[in-house]
């Protein structure tokens, strides 16, 4: 099966859906409002101030026309006076202007923009709005006409100007921002409000399946999705529910077929037991008998006890690697004297001399010593058979831990070996293919390190070479274990099945074969 893993960059993205959502739509409920009560806003806004200025401008122009041209120049102060007052009404101030005099209402002349009186001739009216202090206003001018009884009425170069107050368009103005603005809030929380139920119902099948998926990896395979609908959300529901139910019967016939490797393996070296146990009997007659035959009977009686002991030594150790496998092996934990266990099992297979070691007396620690005694075995063995004298064992105490290190003076091991090393049946020399060792003792004291556990924390087994030279493996036992598992004295019985949906724990490591160097 080709998996490929397709990479994508979301540094950029904002964490979570939900929060995606709400910015979609709050994002866009902001746009849509400030696109449309902005352009309403603007609209009126015209509306308003156009309706205000032409009304001004009617009225300046009618007012004028009902006061009638001016018949003599230039005006007095008094003229000037009276053309204001006559155009000024409650609301509006007027400043008529002749050259450089002004009518009595001077006091707003300032308001009256340079721009705007250069434009004013010719009978024409013009207007420009203004602000001052926050307050804006309209100004209207226009140049009165002269008249003249022998022709048309010319420019008389009297102006005068109206200043319109705005406030209160800028009221109604301010009003409508101000029900922009609430439209505004309103549409955002309305919005929101749709987000929020858009991603309930977008992530509640998301979270379906999420949680689906899981369980699924935790290893429960029957876990399916209620499909809801035809959308795309309930096609991928169906497309998860079709990948778990092809995964189930997969991964239920990979059980089956390991179910019944284990179980031939089980059975066949329990098979194997009592013909070899007859065959011992027979090489024990033969080893007595070997230095009396004569040439090659002698060293074919050797062989076949050599054979038959190896023999008897790869069914022992296969029975209890099926053991490993169907979670059957247990700890007989007692209270050990670290150092006093590891000079045991160098003395009881005569190694004492051959090896150097450092155990400071005293360390104790709850493990099973049966099984303290395979892995140093091994590790020792293995250490004076593929690396070269001097082998040390050293011991440390931890507060929590022990640590063992078996270190030899060979070559090391290739960086090519090291992940493979506890493998079962892997061995480092391709062509040592025959050997005394079947390849399954470090697997085996690999499996029986990691059988010591301490709560959530397990025993283990590391292999690495030492800068100065050599191979090193590493042994780390709780000093207090504890034993989950089954009585210590439970077998497999020859005819024993292993159910075809047996489960290995979820972080249990199956070596691929077995290893020694």
């Amino acid at each position: 099966m080709k998996w490929t893993k397709v990479a994508m960059d979301r540094s950029w993205w904002p964490a979570g859906l939900r929060v995606r959502l709400l910015l979609a739509f709050a994002s866009l409920g902001l746009t849509t409002t400030a696109v449309v009560a902005g352009a309403g806003y603007v609209q009126a806004r015209d509306v308003i101030l156009q309706q205000a200025q032409d009304a001004a401008v009617v009225t300046l122009t009618e007012q004028i026309a009902q006061l009638g041209p001016i018949r003599s120049l230039p005006p007095s102060q008094a003229d000037l006076d009276a053309i204001a007052a006559g155009l000024a009404n409650r609301d509006d101030s007027v400043i008529a202007v002749y050259q450089d005099r002004s009518s009595s209402h001077d006091q707003t002349s300032a308001m009256l923009p340079p721009k705007l009186r250069a434009k004013v001739g010719g009978g024409r009216v013009v207007w420009q709005r203004q602000s001052e202090r926050g307050r804006p206003y309209l100004v209207i001018g226009t140049q009165l006409m002269l008249d003249e009884s022998e022709g048309t009425p010319r420019p008389s170069g009297l102006e005068v100007y109206r200043v319109h107050s705005l406030v209160a368009e800028q009221v109604s103005i301010d009003r409508l921002a101000g029900w922009a603005w609430l439209t505004g809030g309103l549409s955002l929380a309305f919005a929101v409000l749709l987000a929020l139920l858009a991603a309930r119902g977008v992530l509640r099948p998301v979270r379906e399946l999420g949680e689906a998926a899981r369980r699924l990896g935790d290893g429960d395979l029957t876990t399916r999705l209620t499909v809801h609908g035809s959308d795309e959300l309930a096609g991928v529901a169906r497309t998860f529910n079709y990948t778990a139910e092809r995964l189930e019967r997969q991964v239920g016939e990979l059980r089956r077929m390991e179910a019944d490797a284990r179980r031939f393996v089980a059975d066949v070296s329990h098979e194997l037991r009592t013909p070899l146990a007859a065959m011992t009997a027979v090489t024990d007659v033969l080893d007595e008998e070997a230095p009396r035959l004569p040439g090659d009977a002698g060293r074919a009686a050797r062989m076949v006890s050599q054979e038959t002991q190896n023999l008897t030594q790869l069914v022992t150790d296969l029975i209890e690697v099926t053991r490993f496998d169907s979670g059957t092996a247990a700890l007989n934990l007692d209270d050990v004297d670290v150092a006093a266990a590891v000079r045991a099992t160098l003395r009881g297979r005569g190694w004492t001399d051959r090896v150097v070691t450092d155990l400071p007396p005293g360390t104790l620690a709850r493990i099973d010593p049966r099984r303290l005694d395979v892995i140093m075995a091994n590790l020792v063995g293995n250490a004076l058979r593929h690396g070269a004298p001097p082998v040390s064992v050293r011991l440390r105490a931890e507060p929590d831990w022990i640590v063992l290190s078996v270190h030899d003076s060979g070559p090391g091991l290739d960086p090519g070996v090291l992940p493979r090393v506890f493998d079962r049946f892997y061995k480092a020399d391709s062509a040592r293919t025959r050997s005394e060792g079947s390849g399954l003792g470090l697997a085996i004291a690999w499996e029986n390190a990691r059988l010591h556990r301490a709560g959530a924390h397990r025993g283990g087994l590391e292999a690495g070479n030492d800068p100065a030279g050599g191979a090193v493996f590493t042994l780390r036992l709780p000093r207090r274990c504890v034993d989950p598992s089954p009585p210590a004295d439970h077998r497999l019985p020859a005819d024993h099945r292993l159910p075809a949906d047996h489960r290995l724990p979820a972080d249990h490591r199956l070596p691929a074969d077995g290893a020694t160097r």
